[in-house]
C-alpha cells in the first residue's frame, strides 16, 4: 500500500490543478454564453469520442510527451532549459535532410534519422550548458534566446538551399520524404505511429534511471541539494553537460519522430504555431517533473488542444476556452513555484546561509 501511495503522490498536484482549471473553463464559458456540459462534451468528444480523434490526441501527445521527458532530465538536476522549441527545430530539420539525401536501406535512413535529431538537438542544448560553464552565461537565458536563433536558421534552410521547388514553390519547406522511411502507423488509416512506442520506451526507462540508478540518484541530489551534492562528490560540470544533451536529445528526438511520423517533410513554423514545446515544458512543471506524471499531463494537454477544436466547429464557444484552462494551470504552476521559493527563503533566515 505505501509503495501504492507513493506512485500516487505525485499525480495529486497535477489533479488538483486540472480540476481547478476545469473550474475556471466553466466560469469562462458562462460568460461566453455556452452551456458547461454541452461544450465539455463536445471537448470530450473532439478527444476521445471515436477511435480516430482517440489515436489524433495520441498522435498529438507523442512530442509533447518526448518534450515533456527532456524537461523532467533537466528540471529534476536543478537544470532550467527552456529551449526545447529550438532544439526540437533542429532536431526535425536534421531528420528530413538526413532522410532527404543520405543513401541505403529505408530501415537505416528512417534509424539515422532519428539519431540526427538526438544529436542535433543534443548539441544545441549542450552548447548552452557550456555557456554556462565557460563564460558563466545564465542557463535560463541563454537556452530561451538560442530558441530564435535555431528558429530562423531552419526557417531560412527551407527557404533558400533545400527549399521544395517541385510544385507552386509559395511555402518555405523541405522535399517530401520517400514514403519508404516514414514511421509506420500503429493502426490503418489513423494519425498515431511508431512515435507513440518510442515516448512510452522514453517514459519507462527514465523513471528507472531517476529512481533505481546511482547517476539518477546524482542527478537529483543535484537538483535537491547542490551544495551537498558537490560536497558528496557529485561533478556538476560534466553531469550539466550530459544532462542538457540528453534533455535536448529528447527534444530533437520530438521534432524527428513528428517529421518521420506526422508531417514527412520540414515546413517552417510547423513545430512553432503547434505549441508543442511550451506545452511539454508546462507538462513537467505541472508533474513536478515526475516522468509517469509529466507524461499523464501532456496527454491531457494534448487532449485540450484536439478537444477544443470539436468545441469551436460545434458550438458558439471558441476555440480559446482551452487556452483559458491552459492558463490557470501555468497560474497553479507558479503560485506552488512561488510558494516553493518563499518556504525556502524563510529556511534560510532562520537557519543562517549554508555558505
Amino acid at each position: 500500500m505505501n509503495k501504492f501511495n507513493k506512485l500516487l503522490h505525485p499525480l495529486i498536484g497535477p489533479l488538483a490543478a486540472i480540476i481547478l482549471g476545469l473550474l475556471a473553463g466553466s466560469i469562462a464559458i458562462v460568460v461566453a454564453g455556452g452551456s458547461i456540459t454541452e461544450t465539455y462534451s463536445e471537448m470530450w468528444k473532439g478527444a476521445f469520442g471515436s477511435f480516430y480523434f482517440f489515436t489524433s490526441t495520441l498522435s498529438r501527445a507523442t512530442p509533447v510527451i518526448l518534450i515533456g521527458m527532456g524537461a523532467v532530465v533537466a528540471f529534476r538536476s536543478g537544470f532550467f532549459n527552456l529551449g526545447a522549441e529550438g532544439q526540437m527545430v533542429l532536431g526535425g530539420l536534421s531528420a528530413a535532410l538526413v532522410g532527404l539525401y543520405m543513401p541505403g536501406p529505408a530501415w537505416l535512413v528512417c534509424v539515422a534519422a532519428l539519431l540526427a535529431g538526438i544529436a542535433a538537438g543534443g548539441l544545441w542544448s549542450a552548447m548552452a550548458g557550456y555557456f554556462d560553464v565557460r563564460f558563466r552565461v545564465n542557463l535560463l537565458i541563454t537556452t530561451l534566446l538560442l530558441n530564435y536563433i535555431a528558429t530562423l536558421f531552419a526557417g531560412y534552410m527551407v527557404a533558400y538551399p533545400f527549399k521544395d521547388r517541385t510544385g507552386s514553390a509559395a511555402m518555405a519547406q523541405s522535399a517530401m520524404l520517400d514514403n519508404a522511411i516514414w514511421l509506420p502507423k500503429l493502426f490503418k488509416g489513423m494519425a498515431v505511429h511508431a512515435g507513440l512506442i518510442i515516448a512510452v520506451i522514453v517514459v519507462i526507462v527514465l523513471f528507472i534511471y531517476l529512481s533505481k540508478s546511482v547517476s539518477g540518484y546524482e542527478a537529483r541530489m543535484l537538483g535537491g541539494n547542490p551544495l551537498f551534492a558537490v560536497y558528496g562528490g557529485v561533478r556538476r560540470t560534466s553531469l550539466m553537460i550530459a544532462t542538457m544533451f540528453a534533455s535536448g536529445g529528447l527534444a530533437g528526438l520530438a521534432g524527428a519522430t513528428e517529421i518521420l511520423g506526422s508531417q514527412y517533410r520540414y515546413i517552417d513554423n510547423a513545430f512553432s504555431s503547434a505549441d508543442y514545446a511550451w506545452t511539454g515544458i508546462m507538462a513537467a512543471l505541472l508533474a513536478n517533473a515526475n516522468p509517469i506524471g509529466t507524461a499523464i499531463a501532456a496527454f491531457f494537454l494534448a487532449a485540450l488542444q484536439t478537444g477544443g477544436m470539436g468545441v469551436e466547429l460545434n458550438t458558439d464557444v471558441p476555440l480559446e476556452i482551452g487556452s483559458v484552462i491552459q492558463s490557470v494551470l501555468i497560474l497553479f504552476i507558479t503560485v506552488k513555484f512561488t510558494r516553493i521559493y518563499w518556504k525556502r527563503r524563510k529556511g534560510r533566515k532562520q537557519d543562517g546561509s549554508a555558505v
